[in-house]
């Protein structure tokens, strides 16, 4: 499916969601590079929605244990999440979290996303099998990898590209592959 299909077909699906206090919440899972973030933020000028990315939970150092990331899925603080995020907005209540930034491996201000109608949260790791039930819709945002190297050598450069090549291309795959992501999410988006 096409991006504007896909955003045609969310779209109704917001339309016709009863909002009871309780926001529609669509997770926007992928490859790097596919456009998911972009992708979010086109829907989010559509609808109002607040864009809560997965890039913000990052693990902290000591959380990146050879053990943990043995687990497909566990590249990412889906705890933090699951109960800073997904809890409170599933109940119709306010989230509250930090960012954690990889650049500085620090937390930086506190932010505070109310129970708006329309919720997205974006980043790959978002379906992590701890997280999936909290959605009311999900994509799953993929890329040939042609295309995929090239948006991260030019988001990147060469070097960060080579780091994602070795250990964040090969997690991922280990992840989408180990939940059969593109089977569980309603839409699949060919970003090429």
């Amino acid at each position: 499916m096409n991006i504007e299909n896909a955003q045609q077909k969310i779209l109704k699906e917001i339309e016709d969601y009863d909002f009871d206090g309780r926001p529609f919440i669509l997770a926007i899972d992928g490859r790097c590079a596919s456009g998911k973030s972009t992708f979010a933020e086109k829907l989010s000028a559509l609808t109002g929605a607040v864009v809560i990315h997965a890039d913000d939970f990052f693990l902290q150092p000591f959380q990146r244990t050879e053990k943990r990331l043995e687990i497909p899925g566990e590249n990412v603080d889906w705890e933090r999440i699951k109960t800073q995020v997904l809890m409170p907005l599933s109940r119709g209540e306010t989230a509250r979290y930090c960012p954690f930034s990889c650049h500085t491996m620090s937390f930086g201000k506190a932010l505070s996303v109310a129970p708006v109608k329309v919720i997205i949260v974006e980043g790959t790791y978002s379906l992590n099998k701890e997280l999936a039930g909290f959605y009311s819709s999900s994509v799953f945002m993929t890329v040939s990898p042609e295309t995929q190297l090239k948006r991260i050598a030019a988001r990147n450069g060469r070097a960060g590209a080579e780091v994602f090549i070795n250990k964040w291309i090969p997690l991922e795959e280990k992840y989408f592959s180990a939940y059969d992501l593109q089977k569980r999410c309603r839409y699949v988006v060919d970003a090429d």
